[in-house]
């Protein structure tokens, strides 16, 4: 059911998208019109529903007439992913330049699909980090392993979009049915921010560096074997193959209906409704650091991060999908509390962590977090909210689909706000290259200060410490965690 929503939704989007007259509401090209207005700032608007997310980023696509940049951690084969390529192919087909980054642990595409893809002279693909999926032998990713660990577990976390150099958006959602709210089994509870003004200009620049890195290897000479291989009448049929998957007739729903209908006011309504204020937009360098100090060297965005809280003198408000504090992390809370700093985190519970691995070093330092003075909310696997934000139905003969934290987000004082993808752990503070925006706004703030919250009460999260915190997790999840616990895994977490 999931899969013809969501596929209905992207055809009736692209379908219908040119018939939607201009008097409907603004369109991408007003808003350096907007900016103007707003000298010095930048527009904010934050996407907590991921179906909200999802739509505008469709609309964003086929609002575009320049240029889309792409970069992800994760771009699956299912059908988010597979319908997000046919909507850029079909930008790429209207004359848009589009250039996409994908890290290469993770992926799951075939080489013909890439290839196929990337054979439109519009669409330019690089792959970050080859060690270990596209053109990668078995045998040359045990030797990475091997030589060089720490290149091998150096990636690129970054998630975020570029529409014309004008909009962009980021934060912490991956190309993946989970992230919008449209897997049947399990969904994350995620946050983006749609942007606008002078920090895309930032974020323009950082795109830049990836792409033009030696890291970012173009996918062509990763396949070259395979592109030779390849015929002319097999990109022909793949092509044809993904636009018909997005065009299929038979999957028209009323639900999918009444969300088009509201798809022409409700994304320029997302522009129109931008809060203007100061955005600092912070990232890492292609390879984090030079990594003399191994698994450590931390990063650009790990000292922006550490700089803004501990410059905090009254509220710290946290969201983090895992909980392993890096070297230094638990001295520089305890001194905060001791001076009077409230901090408060909710992270996932044992019920609803996709990550046993990264929850095992939050299992074994809990106690000594508690005993800092930490307040920590573990979130429930059947939380009520997430009942609010997946807004598409349920069918009544399936069980609800398990939901998790995956939003990166910190709220300092009520008056500055991140939102971006770094997680509270050793990796993301020394080996995977991260982004996100710092935002100099006390409404900002007190809006997603209050949206961590809500995920904080208690039909949300149990008390860590409190409560039976890892209530429900089953007896298979506990045994397994028992075994991570076994190995000496936090720098990696």
């Amino acid at each position: 059911m999931a899969h013809l929503l969501t596929r209905a939704l992207f055809t009736l989007l692209l379908l219908l998208a040119p018939l939607v007259p201009c008097s409907a509401g603004l369109q991408l090209a007003d808003l350096p019109r907007i900016a103007g207005d707003h000298p010095g700032k930048s527009g904010v608007y934050l996407l907590e529903k991921g179906e909200q997310s999802l739509l505008a980023r469709a609309w964003l696509v086929e609002q575009a007439r320049r240029s889309i940049d792409v970069q992800y951690f994760i771009w699956s084969t299912d059908n988010i992913g597979t319908l997000s390529s046919e909507a850029l192919l079909r930008a790429a087909e209207r004359g848009i330049k589009v250039r996409i980054i994908v890290d290469d642990l993770l992926i799951d595409a075939e080489a013909e699909t890439l290839l196929s893809l990337a054979a439109h002279p519009n669409v330019q693909i690089r792959i970050y980090n080859p060690m270990h999926s596209v053109g990668v032998s078995f045998w040359r990713r045990a030797w990475g392993l091997v030589s060089d660990f720490r290149a091998s577990n150096q990636r690129m976390h970054d998630k975020s979009v570029i529409y014309d150099g004008t909009a962009a958006i980021t934060g912490g959602r991956n190309m993946a049915d989970e992230y919008y709210d449209h897997d049947q089994e399990y969904n994350f509870r995620d946050r983006d921010v749609l942007l606008g003004g002078p920090v895309v200009q930032r974020m323009q620049q950082s795109f830049e560096q990836f792409w033009d890195h030696p890291l970012s290897v173009p996918l062509e000479r990763l396949l070259a074997d395979e592109q030779s291989n390849l015929s002319t009448r097999q990109v022909d049929a793949y092509r044809v193959w993904l636009h018909g998957y997005a065009k299929d007739p038979a999957n028209f729903a009323p639900e999918v209906r009444d969300a088009l209908a509201r798809m022409a006011s409700d994304a320029p309504a997302m522009i129109a409704a931008m809060r203007w204020t100061d955005v600092r937009f912070i990232s890492d360098q292609p390879g984090k650091n030079p990594g003399h100090e191994g698994l450590g060297g931390g990063g650009n965005t790990t000292r922006s991060l550490v700089e803004l809280i501990a410059g905090s003198r009254r509220s710290i408000t946290i969201q983090s999908p895992y909980l392993v504090m890096p070297e230094g992390g638990l001295a520089l809370f305890s001194d905060l509390i001791r001076r009077g700093v409230q901090v408060r985190i909710v992270t996932n519970s044992l019920a609803s962590t996709d990550n046993l691995q990264a929850y095992s070093g939050y299992a074994k330092q809990r106690d000594a977090l508690l005993a800092a003075g930490l307040e920590i909310y573990e979130f429930k696997h059947d939380a009520p909210i997430a009942r609010e934000l997946m807004t598409r139905p349920v069918p009544p003969t399936r069980e609800p689909p398990l939901f998790a934290i995956h939003a990166k987000s910190l709220v300092v004082d009520d008056r500055i706000a991140y939102i971006g993808t770094f997680n509270l752990d050793p990796r993301s503070a020394n080996l995977n290259t991260e982004v996100g925006v710092v935002i100099h706004d006390a409404g900002i703030a007190r809006q997603l200060r209050q949206a961590i919250e809500r995920d904080m009460q208690p039909e949300n999260s149990w008390r860590a410490g409190a409560d039976n915190a890892e209530n429900g997790g089953g007896i298979r999840k506990r045994v397994k965690l028992w075994f991570w616990e076994l190995m000496p895994l936090e720098p990696l977490l």
